[in-house]
């Protein structure tokens, strides 16, 4: 297994039904990241093809583009819940430096919450727009005419497994305990 699949998670110290969903939980997460892992490895290939077949073949197509965004956002929705686990997102990790490490865990889980409330009303848009493409038979303008299900669903599955992600490192108060930054 690469490095980046066995990146430290902090396990949770609780047993009993919130333990096994963490436990779970995790298990969809990696599997779900191994699989937009492939789906990237996918892309480049698709684009790889791509470009050679129109630059040294003279073959023109137009379903690799779109295909390829499909694999990239399904990559990256499918990706997040397992990104979120090891913290691995985008923060500001400045305000850490200077702040005293009290202060720093309650902006932590301020902003896991309020992150959780956004992800949450994502989750239920994707829903509902996996919904309707399901419902009206949505299909990409292209000549491919891909089903929009497709990439909604991706998103949808995505946002809900991070939102799981950030409501179980709610209940945990994941965000309160000390970082290693903090405890030095």
């Amino acid at each position: 297994m690469s490095a980046a699949l066995e990146a430290p998670v902090k396990p949770l110290r609780r047993g009993g039904p919130i333990g096994a969903a963490a436990l779970l939980l995790g298990w969809v997460n990696t599997a779900a990241a191994v699989a937009s892992a492939i789906a990237i490895g996918i892309a480049g290939c698709v684009l790889t093809w791509a470009a050679t077949a129109r630059y040294i073949f003279h073959m023109a197509s137009d379903w690799q583009d779109e295909l390829s965004i499909f694999l990239l956002v399904g990559a990256t929705f499918m990706a997040a819940a397992w990104v979120q686990a090891r913290r691995g997102h985008v923060g500001i990790q400045a305000l850490s430096a200077v702040l005293p490490p009290k202060v720093d865990r309650w902006r932590r889980y301020i902003s896991d919450v309020i992150t959780l409330v956004f992800c949450g009303f994502y989750a239920w848009k994707s829903w509902t727009l996996l919904i309707d493409a399901v419902r009206d038979g949505q299909i990409s303008n292209s000549a491919w005419g891909a089903p929009l299900w497709i990439p909604y669903g991706c998103m949808a599955l995505g946002m809900s497994l991070l939102t799981l992600q950030l409501l179980l490192q709610g209940i945990t108060f994941e965000a309160m305990e000390p970082t290693e930054t903090s405890a030095h």
